[in-house]
């Protein structure tokens, strides 16, 4: 299917009805924007994904209590940049409902309607003088024009903001969607420290709302790894809200909901900590789609794979090593694998190819990427696997593995 959907600037607030906002209220040392707010229209249905880790933020059990007794209706979301607020003991849970209850009350919604997400340092809890004192600024600032600002004052090691709209003409009638996203390590997401929200402005029922937004964070935020940790704190809430759109065009809208959850994925991946570039498996010829993607993911996370792609190094045995741990079967005399156009192996067997060209090619691919870190221009290190003839396909995305990544999380908190 061809997609009806092409860029728009707004990111978040791009879909008609949406506020957002983002300022500094004081929560970070640094400096830089650390509050932020999303507003959704009334009678709006909120889906939500979540970390599978056992050790979860109070913020993070709050959301999914709150979306699965009302039945997926929701109106705002608030989040707070430098303290995870997990592992905090009861203090987490009361902090956050303290934190959503004074935003409700600004805002004139019921404190069950409010969301609240948190990222930052495991173990520390949000100072709550100052994000109380920062909410009466932060209600004041919503804005249809908001959405750059709150993207900016949820990161944490992030190098980039990462935003993206979307708008189609579906049967006559615009339609819009944004995103916005953080992360850039613990990044290994099972639904790293990794939020993200996604805005439409069509009316389509909650239960299948729901399918939709968890098959396509299927297909991007659980098919993205940076590090291989997978946080306390993974959030994805998709809000949508607007006149019901006809059933027949719920095909195309779940393929632009797809589109912005992998872009804002792949600009995860992109900027993972210490990364110098993005690296998208695509594997073919597996016995179902879950089975490829998990391969592709396995590939993208092997910690060998990553130093290889960072040295430019066509080490291609570090990629079937790896496909062949990541449990799923299929035939070795049957693999076929590319480097970017450059064919390494067939029939299961290697194959003589330019090691010196292969080699330029990552490197210049990762110099694209450096420059240009928009990942829907492209320029990635592009590894094609063919493991068989079965019907399922998947793709995944990871970085390269430097030593800034060991720098900047050997003293993060010291």
């Amino acid at each position: 299917m061809s997609l009806p959907w092409h860029p728009i600037p707004g990111g978040l607030t791009a879909p008609a009805g949406f506020l957002a906002a983002g300022i500094t209220a004081g929560l970070k040392a640094s400096g830089n924007p650390d509050l932020s707010l999303l507003l959704a229209p009334a009678g709006a249905v909120c889906a939500g994904s979540f970390t599978t880790n056992r050790v979860r933020a109070a913020c993070v059990d709050l959301c999914a209590e709150r979306l699965a007794a009302s039945g997926g209706r929701a109106r705002a979301v608030l989040t707070n940049s430098g303290q995870a607020n997990a592992c905090t003991g009861d203090r987490g849970l009361i902090d956050s409902l303290r934190a959503t209850q004074s935003t409700a009350d600004l805002l004139g919604l019921a404190p069950e309607e409010v969301l609240i997400c948190s990222t930052g340092v495991i173990g520390v809890p949000i100072p709550m003088d100052i994000l109380l004192a920062g909410l009466d600024p932060l209600v004041a600032a919503l804005s249809p024009e908001g959405g750059a600002d709150a993207a900016t004052a949820i990161l944490t090691t992030d190098l980039i903001d990462k935003q993206i709209g979307l708008e189609a003409d579906l049967g006559g009638r615009r339609v819009r969607l944004g995103g916005m996203a953080k992360g850039s390590g613990m990044i290994h997401p099972n639904m790293a420290t990794m939020l993200g929200y996604l805005s439409c402005d069509a009316g389509v029922p909650a239960e299948l709302w729901q399918a939709m937004v968890q098959r396509a964070v299927d297909r991007s935020f659980n098919a993205i790894t940076v590090d291989g940790d997978t946080s306390t704190n993974d959030t994805y809430l998709a809000f949508t809200a607007g006149e019901p759109l006809n059933l027949e065009h719920f095909e195309e809208l779940e393929a632009g909901l797809t589109a912005v959850s992998q872009h804002l994925a792949r600009a995860i991946a992109r900027d993972g900590e210490g990364a110098t570039c993005l690296i998208e498996v695509q594997v073919e010829g597996a016995p179902d789609d879950a089975g490829a993607r998990a391969m592709a993911r396995t590939i993208c996370g092997s910690s060998l794979v990553k130093c290889a792609i960072h040295g430019r190094d066509p080490n291609w045995g570090r990629i079937v090593a790896a496909a062949g741990r990541a449990g799923v079967p299929f035939d070795p005399e049957a693999v076929a694998l590319w480097l970017g156009e450059h064919q390494l192996m067939a029939a299961g067997q290697p194959l003589v190819f330019d090691r010196p060209a292969a080699s330029r090619y990552m490197a210049e691919r990762a110099a694209g990427a450096y420059l240009n870190p928009d990942p829907l221009l492209g320029d990635t290190v592009a590894i094609r696997l063919v493991v068989g003839d079965g019907p399922g396909e998947g793709l995944a995305w990871g970085c390269d593995l430097s030593d800034q990544y060991v720098r900047i999380n050997a003293d993060y908190t010291t």
